[in-house]
């Protein structure tokens, strides 16, 4: 049964998580692309990667971060894998601080959203340099960068929220959560012998 249950969650997150993705991909492409504020364009789709590694973990940021980053390649005409091989990175590197820091304050999609949007585009910029593709870098691809960054700050909150929204009944339960409530039981390890007996005798009646 258990086995069978787990089956079912990694359907439901893996089925939830593949619609956030199209939905992202879809709203970057046909509305937030077409946006300018201050100069600079949203990408929406990075914020998706990042909100999902943090909420689901490294694994599932890094498989949403190459189906996403995928799909933008194929409908942008660019060169394919690029945009995967950042996205892999972001949503990695998200789930990792998830996993292994457990952060609960409520600015750090914001600062993660940040820092994801700065090394993609920086990573976007180095790769096409690397491949020879004609895009010097100069102080007004920066200015863009960093215009962007200060965009996408604006809408981390709310892309992360929407995420959350849409994935947070699939994720798997947090086992340090279930140990948390655990010392909030009447087995305590700070409850007398006798109490902690009482407790289980009432239990098996």
């Amino acid at each position: 049964m258990r086995s069978v249950s787990t089956e079912s969650i990694n359907v439901r997150l893996i089925a939830r998580v593949a619609l956030v993705s199209i939905l992202a991909v879809i709203v970057q492409e046909a509305v937030v692309s077409q946006i300018s504020l201050f100069g600079a364009t949203a990408d929406v789709t990075t914020l998706t990667v990042m909100s999902v590694g943090l909420l689901a973990g490294s694994m599932a940021g890094a498989v949403t971060g190459f189906a996403v980053g995928l799909l933008v390649d194929l409908v942008m005409f660019q060169t394919v894998g690029v945009t995967s091989l950042l996205f892999i990175t972001v949503g990695y590197w998200s789930g990792r601080l998830r996993e292994l820091r457990d952060p609960a304050h409520g600015l750090i999609p914001l600062a993660l959203g940040a820092v994801a949007t700065a090394v993609t585009g920086v990573g976007m910029a180095l790769v096409q340099f690397l491949l020879g593709v004609d895009a010097p870098v100069s102080w007004l691809l920066i200015q863009q960068i960093v215009l962007q960054v200060l965009v996408n700050c604006l809408l981390a909150l709310p892309v992360y929220e929407i995420v959350r929204r849409l994935i947070y009944r699939a994720l798997p339960r947090d086992p340090r959560a279930r140990r948390r409530r655990a010392y909030t039981t009447s087995l305590s390890p700070l409850q007398r012998p006798s109490e902690r007996l009482a407790g289980a005798r009432v239990r098996a009646r």
